[in-house]
C-alpha cells in the first residue's frame, strides 16, 4: 500500500512540476536581486502572503481556473456517478442546497489551490535565486537563520551594499565549527 501511495504522490508532484507549472506561470529568466531574494525569503519564513509580492513570474489566472476546472471535474465525477441513483430521487430544494455547498466549496478550494502553487512556484524562484547569490549554502539548511540575520540587518540599518556581506559574515560565524 505505502509503495501504491509512494508512486502516487511522484506522479502528482511530477505532473504538478512539469505540465501544470509551466502551463500557469511564466518564469523570467533575468536573476533576482539580492534584496528581492532577502525581502521574498523572509517573507516566505514568516509565512506572509507571497501573491504579488514576488519578482519573477506571472500567473494566468484564465489557465489555473481551467487546469482547476479539470482536477476538480476528476475527483467529483466518480462519487456523482456512484450517488447518481440516489441524488436523482432527491428532493429539487435539497438539491438547490447542495449546489450552493459545493458551489462554495469550489471556489474555497480555488483559493487554496491558487495559495499552493504560488508558494510553490516561489519557492523554486528563491531556490534559483539562492543558488546565485549563496551558492555555498544549502537553502533547506539556512533559509530561516539568513530571513533573520536580514531582519537584524534592517533594525541595524545595515546598507543594502553592504547587506550581502553583512548576511555572509554573520552566516560564518554562526556555523557550528567541524572538528
Amino acid at each position: 500500500m505505502i509503495r501504491i501511495t509512494s508512486w502516487i504522490n511522484n506522479g502528482v508532484n511530477t505532473l504538478m512540476q512539469d505540465k501544470i507549472m509551466p502551463y500557469i506561470f511564466t518564469l523570467s529568466d533575468s536573476p533576482m536581486l539580492l534584496r528581492e531574494l532577502l525581502h521574498t525569503n523572509k517573507m516566505y519564513q514568516d509565512g506572509l502572503k507571497l501573491e504579488g509580492n514576488v519578482p519573477g513570474f506571472r500567473m494566468s489566472v484564465g489557465r489555473s481556473y481551467l487546469v482547476f476546472i479539470a482536477l476538480w471535474h476528476a475527483i467529483i465525477i466518480i462519487p456523482a456517478i456512484f450517488f447518481h441513483a440516489k441524488l436523482e430521487k432527491l428532493d429539487c430544494h435539497l438539491l438547490m442546497i447542495m449546489a450552493i455547498l459545493f458551489t462554495g466549496m469550489f471556489f474555497a478550494t480555488y483559493a487554496i489551490f491558487k495559495e499552493y502553487l504560488i508558494d510553490t512556484v516561489a519557492l523554486k524562484i528563491l531556490k534559483k535565486g539562492w543558488e546565485n547569490h549563496f551558492p555555498h549554502f544549502d537553502y533547506d539548511r539556512h533559509a530561516k537563520e539568513v530571513a533573520l540575520i536580514y531582519a537584524d540587518a534592517l533594525e541595524k540599518e545595515v546598507p543594502h551594499k553592504n547587506m550581502q556581506l553583512y548576511i555572509l559574515e554573520n552566516l560564518i560565524d554562526r556555523k557550528p565549527k567541524v572538528s
